[in-house]
């Protein structure tokens, strides 16, 4: 369906085009890239050359994105939207389910739990606020890793060292062994973890995506191993499902289905 304020639309479609590419791009490309008429590219280009929210390279006769989308950029990241919008909906999730449950993101080759839940009663976790943790010990991480291209996985852990662990046993000890374990994530649907992080303790994670279909976040819930049995783990996954999918909207701006 056609939007009802094209200008605001084509404007939107400009600067989510420019973020995209490395390199500063010639107006022709744009309006090519975007099939818009050459006339309302310059035109739209032009004012938003003005308000600052794209720069003008004159010698390469290009665009590349203005101070003012780093700000808003900046403004996105002060206001932190990811755990804002997710903090009601995991506690949602820890009332349905019972059981503790939490938000993180990758940061470099790490987790950082960014929203933390705890279930009435039940143990404190190492995974807090603003803790980092490995992520390929975490089900928060392997999910979220499992949807990364293979060639980012590998830049993230380029060698042995990078399997240095913080727990005495761990079952991934080497990228060959991550690369099972992530493919084993994309086969089921969602990740898990036993035991790797705290002793006892299991987690079940699926990733979150943003509007490019990358995965930004992921959301998990951990339990006692001998309090959950096997059999009980697909009623908590429709659950983390059912979150997942809610958040995703959320940040990608749509009504839930």
């Amino acid at each position: 369906m056609g939007s009802k304020v094209p200008a605001a639309d084509n404007t939107l479609r400009i600067l989510r085009l420019l973020a995209s590419r490395k390199n500063p791009t010639p107006a022709a490309m744009i309006a090519s890239l975007l099939q818009l008429p050459r006339s309302s590219v310059y035109q739209l280009l032009t004012v938003m050359n003005e308000r600052g929210f794209v720069t003008h390279y004159p010698e390469d006769k290009s665009y590349g994105l203005g101070i003012a989308a780093f700000e808003l950029s900046s403004a996105y990241t002060r206001q932190e939207p990811l755990a804002r919008l997710g903090a009601p909906l995991i506690a949602q999730l820890v009332d349905k389910v019972g059981e503790s449950a939490h938000l993180a993101i990758l940061h470099g080759s790490d987790v950082l739990y960014i929203v933390e839940e705890r279930a009435k009663g039940r143990p404190s976790l190492v995974t807090d606020v603003g803790v980092r943790l490995p992520s390929h010990l975490t089900a928060s991480g392997r999910a979220i890793l499992a949807a990364l291209p293979k060639s980012q996985v590998r830049a993230l852990y380029p060698n042995a060292a990078s399997f240095t662990d913080r727990v005495e046993q761990s079952s991934i000890t080497s990228y060959s062994q991550l690369r099972r374990e992530l493919e084993q994530c994309t086969q089921r649907g969602y990740a898990v973890e036993r035991g790797d992080v705290t002793e006892d303790f299991h987690s079940l994670a699926v990733e979150i995506r943003d509007a490019n279909d990358w995965p930004v976040a992921a959301v998990a819930v951990t339990f006692l191993a001998e309090k959950v049995p096997e059999e009980r783990h697909e009623i908590l996954l429709n659950h983390i499902r059912s979150t997942a999918t809610a958040l995703t909207s959320r940040i990608q701006g749509r009504r839930p289905a």
